[in-house]
């Protein structure tokens, strides 16, 4: 039996309005199973071009939208949580503003949602300027057994792609306010929670990278967020002392290494680009 959905959109002031326009679009208009509503969370103040096309798609969208706006800036975690909040219905979907949704997308995930899984998420393809042109997929572990095993060490879920159940998720806290790994933690405590999760491994998300991308994955800010989440999955028993002392050597070092280097480790490990051949 079909379910309604919300789609969860946050947006803050350094948003592109014809990016967030795209993402709207693609995962409403276009949608082959379209959400029943959206909720927009502008996460603090946005200047006027971008305040005027959040009103042109609540004005012109073909399903209801709700906007949240919140008073200052708070970061993801907090913003989510607010739109979780405002949400009408339990399974809500994720999408991010400067990405773009297969219009199949939805139409796949819900029934999987339907049939029993608290949380779902799918590869997706990496792209810079146009979405038609592929620099990077990742394919997330699919079967149950290998989503929680690999949670042990690197997230099993690509964040922008997810599609969940609100009850369980504000069951277990929901995201709260851990910065730069606020999605990670979340997924941890599902699953300690028992969460039923699944992935598809074809990608129905297109995810943007911008000018900046590998520097943001590494630094002294990362470093410590890598440490403070490491210390938390010791501290609530989701990682043995083995695995917490791996994951920080490995992914702790991660974070240290120079900027080429990473650039280098994540297209051989995380999101891979295998040209296609010439005919």
């Amino acid at each position: 039996m079909s379910e309604p959905f919300t789609l969860l959109l946050p947006v803050w002031a350094g948003d592109r309005p014809d990016f967030l326009a795209a993402a709207f679009r693609s995962s409403v208009d276009d949608q082959h199973r379209r959400p029943d509503e959206v909720v927009i969370v502008r996460d603090g103040p946005v200047g006027s071009v971008l305040a005027a096309a959040l009103d042109e798609l609540a004005a012109s969208s073909p399903v209801p939208v709700r906007i949240v706006a919140l008073e200052r800036n708070g970061g993801l975690g907090p913003a989510l949580d607010a739109g979780l909040a405002a949400a009408g219905h339990d399974i809500v979907a994720r999408m991010d503003a400067d990405d773009v949704s297969e219009p199949h997308r939805f139409a796949v995930q819900l029934p999987i949602v339907e049939a029993g899984a608290d949380l779902v998420g799918s590869g997706l393809i990496e792209f810079a300027d146009d979405a038609a042109v592929e620099v990077g997929r990742r394919i997330p572990p699919t079967s149950p057994e290998e989503i929680r095993a690999r949670s042990r060490f690197a997230d099993p879920f690509n964040h922008p792609t997810v599609v969940l159940r609100r009850s369980l998720v504000q069951q277990v806290g929901g995201y709260g306010d851990f910065a730069l790994m606020e999605d990670y933690l979340l997924w941890a405590r599902m699953i300690m929670a028992g969460a039923r999760v699944a992935n598809v491994a074809e990608p129905l998300v297109r995810y943007r990278i911008g000018a900046g991308a590998y520097a943001r994955r590494g630094g002294l800010g990362q470093l410590r967020a890598e440490l403070a989440l490491q210390r938390r999955f010791h501290a609530m028993g989701f990682t043995t002392p083995a695995q917490a002392l791996r994951n920080v050597v490995v992914r702790g070092g991660y974070r240290l290494v120079p900027e080429s280097l990473r650039r280098l480790a994540y297209r051989r490990v995380v999101a891979v680009h295998r040209p296609r051949a010439t005919p």
